[in-house]
């Protein structure tokens, strides 16, 4: 039988061998030989049936290679597949003319042809035909070479992976004895064929028969399969999925071919996309990775058509074969996307934090970020980016991925609005149209208030207070006392509202206005304005 994993019909030819072994070693009755007589048919029934199939396929052989061209790799299979039938044949008929020959001796049959028990039981015939005159040495010695026969006749036309294990075994060999104390020394002869009855050895030898032409069957299909191709012995098998992209959008089809690859590990093909060599791992299936580098021109779709093409070379009928390859790929066109409460500007010398992304690269951005007239931070997240612009002018901001180059993005430095100055009591706003008491202005601050879009965008800059100017207590439009404000927070205005009287003015003189940044840094700012508080 062959090494191979096994087929149904092949375990029951192997069980078969077992069962008949197996009852020579029984007391013989006459049910017990009626048996024997049942499996004989049986047995003779499917070599006839074996036979008819693998004529057959000899001649669909012939006839499929003729209309074929009769092409020189093919060719040569005519040949070998009437040789291994002509083998076949040989050693069948060997096996038939032994049988029969046993029939004879042992007078087996009566002249209507059918089988006579008592004769059926005869064990000395046997041990003196297949022991003593040498005759099971003989048929041992056949049976042993036929598969090896076969398998020369195989690898002329390059099917060298088929092998076939002996059919004629000592009990040792065989798994049923090899453990067997009282058995498992015997060898072919003695185990087969020494006091076993008639019966049971003309089944046994019709058995064998089967396990020759099932030999024979599995050859010519194994030749039958490579006419007009290629055999390639492939001993690693594995589910695949190809889809046509690895990042679905939610909502979206996700399509896919689902198959099966196979490959071999002896075969050490050798591969390369483009000119370029192509990493084989154990199992022969290579690597293919680069990097897609930008096109110079694409569609309106932004897709740039590009063809991979490439060869594998492998040993196939024992000579290297170029199997060449291509496959159609798009490269998109990277577009940077950016996101951001103020995306059209940036506000200098403030963390302005960006995301961005490339959309087209899905799952394998991993972003490197350059910036000209500014700084950076990177976020914990790829593609999160803080932004510290100059002073003026523009900012540029250069986006890599993996180390490839993708584009740049430019904008405006906006400058930091001013902040709205005002009087406050408390938490109340002052309400300058009004003249308010003295005992009123005692807890004034001056409080410096971030324009409302840049205060909720820009959180962390946002933080203004009044650093520089004077309060001025102004009696008849002349200034009778004066305090510097160096905190719009903390104002002296004690030593101020000591000598105020009704129907004076307070004036505000702000000169300056510093900005704590997301750093901690204190900017300051010159920005002039006045604010005049009646007092009544």
């Amino acid at each position: 039988m062959a090494g191979a994993k096994e087929t149904p019909r092949q375990r029951m030819i192997g069980m078969m061998y077992l069962v008949l072994t197996a009852l020579l070693a029984l007391q013989v009755s006459n049910q017990i030989l009626q048996k024997f007589v049942l499996l004989n048919d049986g047995m003779e029934r499917t070599s006839k049936n074996y036979i008819s199939k693998n004529e057959s396929t000899v001649e669909s052989i012939k006839y499929t290679i003729e209309q074929q061209g009769n092409n020189a790799k093919d060719f040569p299979k005519v040949e070998a597949s009437q040789g291994i039938r002509k083998a076949t044949s040989e050693v069948y008929i060997y096996l038939e003319e032994l049988k029969q020959d046993l029939i004879v001796k042992a007078n087996a049959k009566n002249e209507e042809g059918n089988f006579i028990n008592a004769n059926l039981k005869n064990t000395e015939i046997t041990g003196n035909l297949f022991a003593n005159n040498g005759k099971g040495e003989e048929m041992k010695a056949k049976l042993n070479a036929f598969p090896a026969q076969i398998e020369g006749i195989l690898s002329g036309v390059g099917l060298t992976d088929l092998k076939f294990k002996p059919i004629a075994n000592d009990a040792k060999d065989i798994e049923l004895f090899a453990n067997d104390r009282e058995v498992r020394n015997k060898d072919f002869v003695a185990l087969n064929f020494v006091k076993s009855p008639v019966g049971a050895v003309i089944a046994l030898i019709s058995q064998y028969q089967n396990e020759v032409l099932n030999i024979e069957s599995e050859s010519l299909t194994a030749v039958a399969i490579t006419i007009g191709s290629f055999y390639f012995k492939a001993d690693v098998t594995e589910a695949r999925i190809a889809a046509l992209s690895n990042v679905v959008a939610a909502g979206t089809k996700f399509e896919a071919d689902m198959f099966i690859a196979s490959s071999s590990t002896s075969a050490a093909p050798t591969m390369s996309i483009d000119g370029r060599s192509v990493p084989v791992d154990a199992k022969g299936f290579g690597k293919v990775e680069f990097t897609a580098t930008p096109a110079t021109q694409y569609d309106d779709r932004g897709l740039s058509k590009r063809v991979l093409k490439g060869e594998i070379i492998t040993n196939v009928g024992g000579e290297d074969k170029v199997l060449p390859v291509e496959y159609e790929y798009f490269v998109a066109q990277p577009v940077i996307k950016v996101s951001s409460e103020v995306v059209q500007q940036l506000y200098a010398d403030c963390a302005n934090e960006l995301l961005i992304e490339v959309p087209a690269l899905g799952n394998t951005y991993s972003p490197d970020f350059t910036v000209s007239n500014g700084q950076s931070i990177k976020g914990n997240r790829p593609g999160q980016l803080t932004v510290v612009p100059g002073a003026s002018g523009k900012v540029t901001i250069g986006v890599s991925s993996g180390g490839n180059r993708i584009g740049d993005v430019s904008y405006d430095i906006k400058p930091v609005p001013a902040p709205k100055i005002r009087p406050v009591t408390g938490s109340t706003p002052l309400d300058l149209s009004l003249a308010h008491a003295v005992g009123t202005l005692s807890g004034l601050k001056i409080e410096a208030m971030a324009e409302p879009t840049f205060g909720r965008t820009m959180a962390k800059d946002a933080k203004f207070e009044v650093t520089g100017g004077e309060l001025i207590l102004l009696r008849n439009e002349v200034p009778r006392t004066t305090v510097p404000i160096t905190s719009g927070n903390a104002l002296a205005m004690r030593s101020l509202l000591e000598s105020a009287k009704a129907g004076d003015d307070i004036v505000v003189r702000i000169t300056q206005v510093t900005r704590t940044n997301f750093r901690g840094n204190k900017i300051a700012t010159n920005q002039p304005e006045i604010i005049r508080i009646p007092i009544k």
